[in-house]
């Protein structure tokens, strides 16, 4: 059982692009095993590297802008992780790719990277996420614990 990541990104004073720290800080209640590290990442992008060095799965929470319905749920994995990060259809510019790319360069690599988040309904000023997205949150938080069993974890 390797080092696993969670990363919650996203600004939670701009209403729905707060979704994936919010998922976070819901993860952050339950009893986690040592390998599994929770962080909350905001907006930091490449200031996140020290705090990713040793990871081997990374499970990036976000809010994502892509085609369809507000509420809409997505996860990318594989060569789908580099063309998300790519085309910027996260809905803040994080650097994610870079940070990624800077593993790389520094000899720690991720094994495997998986993305999930659903599509905001409103990214404007504001700490409470639309009715929407708050519906999506049950939803997703079960599949990002489907993700973790597949790694081999789970909460205590």
């Amino acid at each position: 059982m390797g080092n696993i990541t969670v990363l919650g990104v996203g600004n939670i004073l701009m209403q729905d692009d707060g979704f994936g720290v919010r998922l976070v800080e819901r993860l952050q209640k339950m009893n986690w095993p040592a390998n599994v590290k929770l962080l909350d990442g905001g907006t930091l992008g490449m200031i996140l590297l020290p705090y990713l060095e040793g990871t081997e799965k990374l499970l990036v929470l976000d809010a994502i802008n892509a085609e369809g319905e507000a509420g809409d749920f997505f996860c990318f994995t594989g060569n789908e992780v580099n063309a998300y990060f790519s085309a910027k259809i996260s809905v803040h510019d994080l650097g994610i790719n870079d940070l990624l790319a800077a593993l790389t360069i520094t000899n720690e690599p991720i094994k495997e990277t998986v993305v999930m988040g659903v599509k905001p309904a409103v990214v404007e000023l504001g700490t409470e996420m639309t009715e929407t997205v708050e519906n999506k949150m049950d939803e997703t938080l079960d599949k990002v614990l489907a993700q973790l069993k597949k790694w081999d974890t789970a909460p205590l």
